[in-house]
């Protein structure tokens, strides 16, 4: 029989053989893209966020290609969800392999001076605290296998949520890189995405200065771009990549 140079590079050398993969806020945008491209190249994966319909679509689209996946609901701000999320993994497919903590919200652009706790609150919970919950969880798994890679998407330039997740990326690299275990962040400039979503009435003046360097952006990205650098990330060749972030901007922040 024969077999294409194409079709055998596609069946034998897909870079995530055999993995087990999770990931946040993953029934849209960049987390559907990731979760889309990790499933083509061979891992299973958990589909996990708060909009069920939606993950359950991505999960009809990657078994409707010959993959495997399953959709967990799940709110990253909440620890019980959090542990239901990565032990539905390990029962449904064995050992955790890759996290990727891709949920998030934006701010509504709230100035320091007008910025409620409430917010303030809403987004760590969901930006920082579900960010640390998860790596909390898939480190136990992790250091009982001895192997694991965290991606985490922070930002180019966002709030403080995302520096926070910016220097944990860092510090838990450091301390799990003689354990097996890589993590790693991207930071992803404008892309085309619906985040934005997340906003209810965002302040004019905050949003204002927020993209007041809109300007200089050579182009918006896409969430397939995104996810390309994550199964990078994932993947055994990034193997000596460790507490490093990706700025993935089109050179938006270099001018």
């Amino acid at each position: 029989m024969y077999i294409s140079c194409e079709t055998f590079i596609e069946e034998f050398y897909r870079t995530l053989e055999n993995k087990l993969a999770v990931v946040t806020g993953a029934a849209s945008g960049m987390g559907k893209e990731i979760t889309i491209l990790y499933a083509k190249e061979g891992a299973s994966v958990v589909v996990s966020d708060m909009n069920e319909a939606g993950a359950e679509e991505v999960v009809q689209e990657i078994e409707g290609s010959g993959g495997k996946a399953v959709a967990v609901v799940a709110n990253v701000s909440k620890e019980d969800d959090v542990q239901n999320m990565i032990d539905t993994a390990v029962e449904k497919f064995g050992m955790l392999d890759i996290l990727v903590n891709n949920a998030g919200i934006m701010d509504n652009f709230m100035l320091a001076v007008i910025v409620t706790d409430e917010m303030w609150d809403k987004v760590f919970a969901v930006n920082v605290y579900g960010v640390m919950r998860d790596t909390r969880k898939a480190l136990n798994v992790s250091l009982e296998k001895g192997s694991g890679v965290i991606v985490n998407i922070a930002s180019a330039a966002y709030t403080a949520s995302k520096h926070a997740v910016v220097g944990y990326t860092k510090n838990v690299g450091f301390q799990y890189a003689n354990k097996g275990i890589r993590v790693n962040a991207i930071a992803p400039g404008g892309v085309n995405t619906n985040i934005g979503t997340t906003m209810v009435e965002p302040d004019e003046f905050g949003m204002e200065r927020a993209t007041s360097g809109a300007g200089n952006n050579p182009r918006s990205g896409e969430p397939e771009e995104i996810a390309n650098i994550s199964l990078f990330l994932a993947s055994d060749d990034a193997s000596f990549v460790n507490g490093e972030v990706i700025r993935a901007d089109a050179g938006w922040m270099a001018y």
